[in-house]
């Protein structure tokens, strides 16, 4: 059992999976009661499960193309049938369990929706950046009991932030198989800067709604890791600056969410 439950894991993004859960938890957590914030929980984890299964199951001919050693279907530890099942279930639970935790459960659904449009099509094209978007600014609106407008567009900005990181790493590797979504068209260099332009633009409205001391060290961490990026000669340093200044939006994210 632990032979397929750890390839299992590791199929489902479980790095992602678990962050965007622990942060859609810490959204709902600050203005929900326990029981619902529980079940936002769970419908998450459900519906980020569904999406990281179904990448790989999609993508299981791609990476063997790629020899992705570190790809459990592509590697031969579970079969492809397998992950489209778990995946399949993941998703279908996550549809009652998105209705029953919040009135805006119909969001989640939708961006749940959005996660497996970027897998089976989006991904190829130039509007790749869109579901990613699309899917966190409606992960804030259904975490949260009424968020203001300011935090659903930082979510989006976070979400396309998200989309131009995760793609640098692999851009090569998709480009070689048929994957030519907006970051590889791009390109690295490109990329980088649109990842920092999405989170500069993330931190504009949740420095308004801060209106506290706290934006002026948030800013000049925002300022300082731009300014690094920019000089940066390797690729490995500008990635984990993207990485960095992301943590610093997700941080004055929940904590605007807790000053509500």
């Amino acid at each position: 059992m632990a032979v397929t439950l750890l390839p299992l894991l590791k199929a489902s993004h479980f790095g992602p999976t678990v962050t965007v859960t622990a942060v859609a938890v810490a959204l709902s957590a600050t203005d929900r009661p326990l029981p619902d914030t529980v079940l936002v929980a769970a419908a998450v984890l459900a519906g980020q499960l569904s999406i990281g299964w179904s990448n790989d199951w999609i993508d299981a001919a791609r990476d063997v193309a790629s020899g992705r050693a570190d790809k459990p279907v592509a590697s031969g530890l579970l079969s492809r049938r397998l992950v489209a099942t778990a995946a399949i279930v993941a998703a279908v639970a996550c549809l009652p369990l998105s209705l029953l935790a919040t009135p805006t459960g119909g969001a989640h659904v939708v961006a749940v929706a959005a996660g497996w449009a970027y897998n089976l099509v989006l991904k190829r094209t130039v509007w790749s950046v869109a579901p990613y978007a699309v899917a966190f600014a409606l992960l804030v609106v259904f975490a949260m009991d009424g968020p203001p407008w300011p935090l659903v567009v930082a979510g989006g900005l976070l979400g396309a932030a998200a989309h131009f990181g995760n793609a640098l790493p692999d851009l090569a590797e998709d480009a070689a198989t048929g994957v030519h979504g907006l970051p590889h068209r791009l390109g690295a260099t490109g990329s980088r800067f649109a990842a920092l332009g999405c989170l500069a633009a993330a931190s504009v409205p949740l420095f308004l709604l801060l209106g506290t001391p706290w934006v002026f060290a948030a800013l000049a961490a925002v300022a300082v890791a731009a300014g690094w990026a920019w000089w940066g000669g390797s690729r490995r340093p500008v990635f984990l600056l993207v990485q960095s200044t992301a943590l610093i939006d997700v941080a004055m994210l929940l904590l605007v969410a807790n000053l509500r």
